[in-house]
């Protein structure tokens, strides 16, 4: 008998340390155009008890989803991972086309933003930024059918076998 998981809906919201609770509603409100839709402040953390006076900011996405902010009153970002590059980790966010993604890049390099791309990955095109605490950005639209086929879902099984196959390969070498 196979047990049935039950699905995630939706992103709810992801969140990051901020440095300072304005400039990070300037950029996400006033220039990408998402709401300020929700603060909460605290001096004690809910889920731990812990004494950490804190705002934290709730910008809204079209899907009602959100990106969130701890501003913790220290006008501190957070660190990059040391043992990450810097293009790894980032918050990648859908707009409905390519004229649309075209519109951002311009807007944000107005506004002085550095933006990488147009790149095109084949199924989508997306364009990269850093927001004002680091944080890297991408905007991307999707250049295929949103459906996802079962034919797709075993090719990418497949491709992840044989990266792990590759990898392995390529780890034994380095120590023989």
């Amino acid at each position: 008998m196979t047990s049935q998981i039950d699905p995630v809906l939706r992103l709810h919201h992801f969140a990051w340390r901020c440095k300072d609770a304005e400039e990070t509603r300037a950029f996400y409100e006033d220039l990408l155009g998402m709401p300020l839709s929700h603060v909460f402040r605290a001096e004690i953390v809910p889920s731990t008890g812990e004494f950490c006076p804190y705002v934290h900011l709730f910008f809204k996405m079209a899907d009602n989803s959100f990106i969130a902010f701890f501003d913790l009153g220290d006008d501190i970002k957070a660190l990059p991972s040391p043992n990450t590059p810097a293009w790894v980790n980032h918050f990648a966010m859908k707009v409905g086309s390519l004229a649309e993604l075209e519109r951002f890049k311009q807007r944000l390099e107005q506004a002085g933003v550095e933006v990488l791309g147009v790149t095109d990955h084949g199924f989508v095109r997306s364009i990269y930024f850093f927001d004002p605490n680091g944080i890297r950005l991408e905007f991307t639209v999707d250049m295929d059918d949103e459906n996802i086929s079962q034919d797709d879902i075993r090719k990418a099984h497949q491709q992840l076998a044989d990266w792990n196959v590759e990898k392995a390969q390529r780890r034994q070498s380095l120590t023989a």
